[in-house]
């Protein structure tokens, strides 16, 4: 059985977050044309993340985009 910890962490330090946010931000606000592609490569580079971290940015940008229809 596993334990799931209570009161702990994400495992997202807030460096990397404030990375994440504003790689999310930065996608978020690209038309979909003008999105490089591959993207996951492209923000890792520019953003200096995971391939994880991608995708959560890539995630979090299309979740400020629903939001904003």
């Amino acid at each position: 059985m596993s334990t799931i910890p209570v009161g702990g962490t994400t495992g997202h330090d807030h460096e990397s977050t404030a990375q994440i946010d504003e790689a999310a931000r930065w996608l978020a606000s690209l038309p979909q044309e003008d999105r490089p592609r591959p993207i996951v490569p492209a923000m890792r580079q520019r953003f200096g993340l995971s391939p994880q971290q991608a995708c959560i940015a890539i995630r979090e940008a299309g979740l400020m985009h629903a939001r904003a229809m």
